[in-house]
């Protein structure tokens, strides 16, 4: 049983974290993506007011939500192979395999 909560809760992580790195940096819910407390701090503390243009370009926003996408199909891979993950927690390493 723990070791079907294990992946249950693994999947849904993935899937929150997913949508949340798709949607954060393209999205004013979560609030200004280049305009944050601790990205100002970071540029003052280094002196590096490149770091805010980078953080603020689209193509580091591209990786940002790539990396959503990548959890994404960890998730979906992860429901497709449900009990495959469930008997590896468990210890059973007998999976048909070779």
């Amino acid at each position: 049983m723990v070791e079907r909560l294990t992946v249950i809760f693994f999947i849904i992580l993935c899937l929150m974290l997913g949508f949340y790195l798709i949607l954060s940096p393209w999205d004013a819910l979560f609030g200004p993506w280049a305009d944050n407390y601790l990205l100002a701090f970071l540029t003052e503390r280094t002196g590096a007011p490149v770091v805010q243009r980078v953080v603020a370009s689209t193509w580091f926003r591209g990786g940002v939500t790539a990396l959503g996408v990548i959890n994404l199909l960890i998730a979906f891979w992860e429901m497709a192979h449900f009990s495959q993950a469930v008997k590896m927690l468990g210890g059973d390493n007998s999976l048909g395999g070779k």
